[in-house]
């Protein structure tokens, strides 16, 4: 009832041509022509592209490099350090939203005045949510989430074996090689099941910029494909377009996650 009619139905949905909830006419692929030839669906897919790129091609390294640092032995108060980091994780994406428009903020965001008091020479009215929207988006994300996908590479490194760690030091292999050899092979499951759903969570891109911009940003900097979606559903009232769109869309994150899956696999295969 809530899994398979809903799906069914988007079919149908997807090559019809809505007005409202109860007027649609049948047009078979002309949605998905429409939307091949929209330049405002070309550039929600390449914004929504550069910001699952830049996300998981920064989360990846940053939460693992938090995850070695705080299994370290030597660390104190490791356990107080991983909350703090996890902790983002626990708020709503729209808390985020506000509170990164806040930092941002042109006149009296935060790092306009941190930046202004370190270079007395920087423009304190920097508009940085105007030239810079893919950037402060990532900055967000990167906040949000780091931690998080921190826990899961944490869990991984509880997994290594310390008789191979052992070995590798006696044998001579410095810290870098003990983390090629021996950390990365145990942590690189892990590390496919991050970059796989947290390139879903990206291409699923919505509420973030849409509160934080207040809308999709200057010349559509910000929208998303899950943004362009919302537009036609519940602004132009097209759902024929909009159903079309999310089918466009799970293909593109099926594609996407098979091929990270069939690269995890060739490495594995051949280490």
């Amino acid at each position: 009832m809530f899994i398979a009619y809903p799906l069914y139905y988007s079919i149908i949905l997807a090559v019809k041509q809505t007005f409202g909830p109860k007027r649609s006419m049948f047009v078979g692929l002309d949605n998905f022509r429409f939307l091949a030839a929209d330049p405002l669906f070309r550039k929600a897919v390449w914004n929504t592209t550069v910001f699952a790129a830049g996300s998981v091609l920064i989360q990846l390294p940053v939460s693992l490099g938090l995850a070695l640092l705080l299994n370290r032995p030597d660390v104190r108060g490791r356990a107080i350090f991983r909350l703090i980091f996890f902790s983002p994780s626990l708020v709503g994406l729209v808390f985020v939203a506000m509170m990164f428009s806040l930092i941002f903020e042109k006149n009296t965001g935060l790092v306009n005045v941190m930046l202004h008091s370190i270079y007395p020479g920087f423009d304190p009215e920097f508009p940085w949510l105007q030239q810079y929207v893919m950037p402060t988006l990532i900055i967000a994300a990167l906040w949000m989430y780091a931690g998080f996908n921190m826990i899961y590479f944490l869990a991984a490194l509880q997994n290594v074996s310390k008789t191979l760690v052992e070995a590798a030091w006696i044998d001579g292999a410095g810290p870098w090689g003990v983390f090629w050899n021996v950390t990365r092979l145990a942590v690189m499951p892990v590390a496919t099941f991050v970059v796989v759903v947290s390139t879903i969570g990206s291409f699923q891109l919505f509420e973030l910029p849409f509160i934080l911009l207040e809308g999709y940003g200057p010349k559509n900097s910000g929208m998303t494909i899950v943004g362009y979606l919302y537009n036609n559903a519940f602004e132009n009232g097209d759902l024929g377009t909009a159903a079309a769109v999310g089918w466009l869309l799970t293909l593109i994150i099926l594609s996407i996650s098979l091929v990270q899956i069939k690269l995890s696999g060739t490495m594995e295969n051949d280490r």
